[in-house]
C-alpha cells in the first residue's frame, strides 16, 4: 500500500500480507442461509432474501458525517468518520436510533464502491477514523468496502461499532479487518435481553464476542493525542430497574475480559421509541442507580469513561436531517 509506517492501522498490514479474496469469499457464504448473526435466519441474502434484519445483499445506509460526540478517544479533536447502516438485528424498545434501526429502509442501499466513497470522504474531512455504525448484520459488505477504500488510499482506523449480538464465526474472518473493537455489552441476563431487545441467547453470544474481540485486537491503545489507534472499547449503558444487569456485565469484564479493559460507562438513556409508558423502562435513569454501578466498576478496579446525568439531553438523534447529531 505504500506506506512502511508502524502506525499504520491494522486493516493495511492484513491487506499487504494477504490477499483479501478468499477471506471476502468466505464471508459472503454466510450470507447464503445468513448465519452472520446469532439468529442464524437461513434466508439467501446473496438473491435479495429478507430476514430478521431486513437487509438483502447490499447494505443499507442511512446516514455518515463527522460525529464529535463519541467517546474522546474515538472523536478526538477533529470526529469520528460515522457511516450508519440501516436496519439492525436487535429491537430494542428504546432504540435512540429508531428511525434508522427498525426496519424503515431509511437510507439508500449502496455497493462497496460508493460506501468506499463515503469513507474516504470522511478521511478528507479531517476524521479520525472510520467508525461504522451497527455492522453487524452487514459485515461482509462492510469488509468489502474496507478492501476497496485501502486500495484508493485510506488510511486511518476502522471502528466496529456493534450492539454485541454477534457471531463469532464472523468475527473470526474478520480478524485483521479491524482496528478498533466498540461493541455494547448490554444486559447481564437473557431474560432482560429478550424482553427488552428481542435477543434470545444474548449474554452468550455478547460474552463470546467479547472475548473474540480482545482475541483480535488486544486492549485499547492510544496514540500521543489520546485516540485510540487499535484495541477495545466495551460500551454499557444503565438501564432504570437495573433492567441491564449493569453489575453482572461489569463482574464478566473484570473477570474474563481483563481488568485493562476500557469501558464506556453511560447514563444516557431516555425512553425512546416503545419505551415511552413502558413500566420498567419508562424513565430517565435516576442517579442513586447510575451511582451504585459507578461504584462497583470502582471497586472491581475497572476504569474508562463515565457520564454525566443529564446527558441523555444531548443525544437524541434525528436521521431526517444530513447531520443527525445537530440541532
Amino acid at each position: 500500500m505504500g506506506d512502511s509506517s508502524p502506525n499504520r492501522p491494522n486493516y493495511l498490514k492484513f491487506l499487504d500480507r494477504h490477499d483479501p479474496a478468499g477471506r471476502i469469499a468466505a464471508m459472503l457464504r454466510l450470507l447464503d442461509g445468513c448465519r452472520v448473526c446469532p439468529r442464524n435466519c437461513g434466508v439467501n441474502r446473496l438473491k435479495d432474501e429478507r430476514g430478521f434484519c431486513r437487509t438483502g445483499r447490499l447494505a443499507l445506509v442511512a446516514s455518515h458525517c463527522v460525529h464529535h460526540g463519541e467517546e474522546p478517544a474515538i472523536s478526538g479533536s477533529r470526529g469520528s468518520g460515522t457511516i450508519f447502516f440501516g436496519n439492525c438485528n436487535l429491537r430494542c424498545l428504546f432504540c435512540q436510533n429508531r428511525q434508522i434501526s427498525q426496519g424503515n429502509d431509511t437510507g439508500e442501499e449502496q455497493g462497496p464502491w460508493q460506501i468506499a466513497d463515503m469513507m474516504l470522504e470522511l478521511q478528507r474531512k479531517g476524521a479520525h477514523n472510520i467508525n461504522f455504525v451497527s455492522p453487524t448484520h452487514v459485515a461482509p459488505q462492510m469488509a468489502e468496502a474496507i478492501v476497496v477504500a485501502a486500495g484508493r488510499g485510506l488510511r486511518i482506523p476502522i471502528v466496529y461499532n456493534s450492539n454485541g449480538y454477534e457471531s463469532v464465526e464472523m468475527l473470526r474472518l474478520l480478524r485483521g479487518f479491524v482496528d478498533i473493537y466498540m461493541p455494547d455489552m448490554k444486559y447481564g441476563d437473557d431474560e432482560s435481553a429478550e424482553l427488552c431487545s428481542f435477543a434470545p441467547g444474548y449474554v452468550h453470544s455478547a460474552q463470546a464476542a467479547l472475548v473474540e474481540m480482545r482475541r483480535a485486537v488486544g486492549h485499547l491503545r492510544l496514540d500521543g493525542m489520546g485516540v485510540a489507534r487499535n484495541g477495545l472499547l466495551v460500551r454499557h449503558l444503565v438501564l432504570p430497574n437495573d433492567m441491564a444487569g449493569s453489575r453482572d456485565v461489569l463482574r464478566f469484564i473484570r473477570r474474563v475480559i481483563g481488568r485493562e479493559t476500557s469501558i464506556s460507562l453511560m447514563s444516557q438513556y431516555f425512553p425512546s421509541h416503545k419505551a415511552a409508558g413502558h413500566q420498567l423502562l419508562g424513565r430517565p435513569v435516576r442517579a442513586g442507580e447510575y451511582a451504585g454501578v459507578l461504584d462497583e466498576m470502582d471497586r472491581l478496579g475497572l476504569d474508562g469513561w463515565i457520564q454525566e446525568l443529564q446527558s441523555s439531553a444531548y443525544y437524541r438523534p434525528d436521521f431526517e436531517g444530513d447531520h443527525p447529531f445537530e440541532g
